[in-house]
């Protein structure tokens, strides 16, 4: 069988494009032919999988307003169509991609199967032209999917959300965990000695660093933490998008915290395996990657008590959830855990 998937973007610090090169190298393996289709990629699939790039603007304003209005690429859009006639099945992973998805159904009668990965909510953005710009998208995105032939969510949660937004309902498939790659026992050594972290207590935060991540949120928590247990330190592994948000995260940081943009995918283990806590404070998440590795990896999580965690923290001795906002909670629950490395080693 002859497999497409497609999705906006494969970059190494996406959680949704590693989930993709996840499912690309798992549905290779049983011997499908498999290709990606992406706008822009810098992760190298296995030598089974196919990647086709095929192109978006360099500047970050041009970028959003072409996969917005990419539909009216009519070229790009036919010629991208053509290289899926043949295909069985076609796996879209977000808007503008579910519009080449939905081509190839109309055109050459391909299985469209999207899935859904969801968008935060419009109070996560705390910016007009950010909600006005996610607005737009989740409208032309719910067209195309209510076009589809079947819809996967990743979790419960989605799949109730997607419900209320379009009338579809949805498979719940989780994300699958790579537990070769993440799993207890790695060491994190290499991870501590390059950062001088010697054997202080360390929190790690991994995502996109974007207001409703709730980066702010978590250096408040982190800071009231410093106060019972000073050497504490923090790392935020993530890609900064916009500018005021991200001076104003540095300006409230000191050097008890360490920013890292531009992580290799084949370190992330290392860093959950440094950490002792891993903790989030964003505010929404449909599935939360980054979490699940590092219980994968063995570490206890804190977060807030929002969208998917239910269904992906094991709650008790792996993961604490607190109300949403409640920093002090959060701080609280991460000191628990800190005061007991000793035992959860």
């Amino acid at each position: 069988m002859k497999v497409a998937i497609l999705c906006p973007t494969l970059l190494s610090y996406s959680g949704i494009d590693r989930v993709v090169e996840h499912q690309a190298n798992s549905i290779a393996l049983k011997g499908d032919e498999v290709s990606i289709f992406a706008l822009k990629a810098n992760i190298v699939p296995s030598q089974n999988v196919k990647l086709h790039i095929l192109g978006t603007p360099n500047n970050l304003l041009f970028e959003r307003i072409y996969r917005l209005f990419y539909f009216v690429d009519f070229g790009k859009s036919n010629r991208w169509v053509q290289e899926l006639k043949g295909f069985d099945c076609v796996y879209s992973h977000h808007y503008p991609m579910n519009w080449l998805a939905y081509l190839a159904k109309r055109r050459y009668g391909i299985k469209y199967i999207y899935y859904n990965h969801g968008y935060p909510p419009l109070k996560t953005f705390p910016n007009f032209v950010e909600r006005f710009y996610v607005y737009i998208i989740s409208i032309f995105a719910n067209w195309t999917i209510k076009r589809a032939d079947e819809v996967i969510s990743v979790s419960q949660y989605l799949r109730s959300e997607l419900k209320k937004e379009t009338g579809m309902d949805s498979i719940v498939i989780y994300n699958e965990i790579d537990t070769q790659r993440f799993h207890p026992g790695i060491d994190g050594g290499k991870i501590r000695q390059k950062h001088h972290l010697n054997n202080n207590p360390l929190i790690l935060f991994v995502g996109r660093i974007t207001p409703y991540k709730g980066v702010d949120l978590l250096i408040n928590a982190f800071t009231m933490v410093k106060q019972l247990i000073p050497e504490t330190r923090l790392i935020i592994i993530g890609k900064h998008s916009l500018k005021n948000y991200s001076d104003k995260l540095r300006r409230m940081s000191d050097t008890s915290i360490i920013f890292e943009e531009d992580v290799l995918d084949e370190d992330m283990p290392l860093y959950y395996a440094a950490c002792d806590v891993y903790a989030t404070a964003s505010l929404w998440e449909g599935f939360d990657l980054p979490m699940a590795e590092a219980q994968a990896c063995g570490k206890p999580v804190v977060a807030f008590d929002i969208g998917s965690h239910q269904e992906v923290i094991k709650v008790g001795t792996q993961g604490i959830l607190v109300p949403v906002g409640n920093t002090i909670a959060m701080s609280i629950a991460i000191e628990s855990f800190l005061k007991n490395r000793a035992r959860l080693k």
